[in-house]
């Protein structure tokens, strides 16, 4: 009889192991999912408030170079873009529209490029009170955007290579944890661009 009482006490500490190594390794990778969804939605919200401030930009702007009308209408036309986007966790997934929001992002942040060159061109702009506050909201918030974006880029960093580990890779597989996306450099973004007057 005790010779039994040993084999099931085994038999339990050995299913106690087995389970508590599935329960944390499952918890992390959803602790780390999790994390790089919040870093997605920290991005998109840089994003937000970029897409909110371009319109108060463009007024300020079109009040005192009403000529540049071509740039003014890139920016309206990109900003418009963005509104047709639906942004959600599962683009992390699908390569296609993430390169797509990749894509559009970069447009706008091009079009922007011309619109501050505007600013250089132009000095009657930078004297205006309210175009030099919107102008530094506007590049701190290009800087906040390349924070968060390389804050997610960590994050993801961090959550593929948990799930790309033995033996967490076997749970990962089995529970349908899937590699996320980073954000990578526009095509051509390694060329300085070329600011012409």
């Amino acid at each position: 009889m005790k010779k039994g009482w040993i084999i099931l006490v085994i038999l339990l500490v050995v299913i106690l192991i087995i389970y508590s190594f599935f329960k944390n390794n499952y918890n992390r990778l959803v602790t780390l999912e999790e994390h790089v969804n919040q870093s997605w939605a920290q991005v998109s919200n840089q994003y937000q408030r970029r897409a909110d401030l371009i319109p108060n930009l463009v007024e300020t702007v079109k009040g005192y170079a009403g000529h540049e009308k071509e740039t003014f209408a890139a920016v309206t036309e990109a900003r418009a873009k963005i509104g047709q986007l639906t942004v959600t966790p599962e683009v992390l997934n699908n390569p296609e529209a993430f390169a797509k929001f990749q894509q559009v992002q970069g447009e706008i942040g091009s079009v922007l490029s011309r619109l501050m060159a505007i600013s250089e061109n132009y000095p009657q702009l930078k004297a205006n009170e309210n175009f030099l506050a919107l102008q530094s909201q506007l590049e701190g918030t290009e800087n906040r955007i390349a924070v968060e974006r390389k804050r997610f880029n960590e994050a993801v960093q961090n959550y593929n290579t948990t799930i790309r580990r033995f033996p967490t890779n076997i749970l990962a597989g089995m529970f349908g944890f899937e590699k996320k996306l980073y954000f990578e450099a526009q095509p051509g973004a390694e060329t300085a661009p070329a600011v012409k007057f």
